[in-house]
C-alpha cells in the first residue's frame, strides 16, 4: 500500500538560502507557462473551460492531432514511399504554422510544432523506418516523467511549484502538510501519465507497429492530458478556495 510522504527532515524555511531562489525562477516560469495554456486557479472559470483552453481549443487538437493522424492513415495505406506519409503530415504541421504567423502568434508557438514535426520525419527518412518518427517523443516523455518524478521524492513538487506562483505564494504550500501531499501526488500522477505512454509504446516501437503505434499516441495525448488538467484543477481549487486571500510569497 502507497504511503503520503514523508515530512521534510527540515521546516521549508530552513533551506538554504540557494533552495529558495532557484524555486521561484522554476516556479515562474512553470506559473507562466501555465498561464499560456489558460490554466489560472485564481480564475474564475468552469473546469470544462480551463481543459479546452489548456488544450488550445479546435485549432489546438487539430494541430495535435491532424499531422499524427495523417501519417497513420497514410503509412497503413501507402506504406512505400516513406516521404508521401511524412511529406503530409510535415506539409499540414506547416500549414498551421502558417496560419498562426498569419495571425502574429509568437513565433514560438508558431514554429514549435513544425520544427517537431519536421526533425521526426527527417529522422524517419534518414533510418528508412517509419517508427523512428515517434522517437522524439519518447524522449519528450521520458525528461518530463522523470524531471515530475524527481521533483515531487525531493520535496520540490513541479506541480507545486507552479500553483505557489500562480497563486501568489511562492513557496509557503511546503509548510502547509495538506497542500503539500496534495501537490505530491497530483505530480507523481502526471509523470505516471508520461511513464505510462512509455511503457505502452516502446514495446511497439521495438515490433515496428507503426500503425498501433501511431493509433495510441494519438488516443494516449490529448484524452488523457484533458482528463488530468481537470484533476488537477479540481485539486487545486479545493486547496485555494475562490474567497480566500493569497497568502504571502515566501521567496
Amino acid at each position: 500500500m502507497s504511503t503520503a510522504p514523508q515530512e521534510p527532515a527540515h521546516e521549508p524555511d530552513e533551506t538554504t538560502q540557494d533552495a529558495p531562489s532557484t524555486s521561484a525562477v522554476l516556479g515562474a516560469a512553470l506559473g507562466s507557462a501555465a498561464q499560456r495554456l489558460g490554466i489560472d486557479p485564481a480564475a474564475q472559470e468552469s473546469t470544462g473551460h480551463v481543459v479546452w483552453k489548456a488544450m488550445g481549443g479546435w485549432r489546438g487538437v487539430l494541430e495535435s492531432v491532424l499531422p499524427s493522424l495523417a501519417f497513420v492513415v497514410l503509412y497503413t495505406i501507402v506504406p512505400e514511399p516513406l516521404w508521401l506519409s511524412l511529406g503530409v503530415s510535415v506539409g499540414i504541421a506547416a500549414l498551421f504554422s502558417l496560419v498562426r504567423i498569419l495571425q502574429k502568434s509568437p513565433p514560438s508557438a508558431a514554429l514549435g510544432g513544425l520544427v517537431a514535426a519536421g526533425g521526426a520525419a527527417a529522422l524517419a527518412l534518414w533510418t528508412g523506418r517509419g517508427q523512428e518518427t515517434f522517437v522524439p517523443g519518447f524522449f519528450t516523455n521520458s525528461i518530463y516523467g522523470a524531471a515530475l518524478l524527481i521533483s515531487a521524492l525531493v520535496g520540490w513538487s513541479l506541480i507545486g511549484l507552479a500553483v505557489g506562483f500562480l497563486m501568489q505564494e511562492g513557496t509557503a504550500w511546503r509548510a502547509d502538510r495538506r497542500k503539500r501531499r496534495a501537490f505530491f501526488w497530483l505530480t507523481i500522477a502526471w509523470a505516471s501519465l508520461f511513464f505510462l505512454r512509455l511503457g505502452v509504446q516502446l514495446p511497439l516501437y521495438f515490433a515496428g507497429d507503426v500503425t498501433t503505434l501511431g493509433t495510441l499516441k494519438i488516443a494516449m495525448g490529448l484524452p488523457l492530458f484533458a482528463p488530468m488538467v481537470a484533476v488537477t484543477w479540481l485539486v487545486v481549487r479545493a486547496l485555494y478556495p475562490r474567497h480566500a486571500p493569497a497568502q504571502e510569497s515566501s521567496s
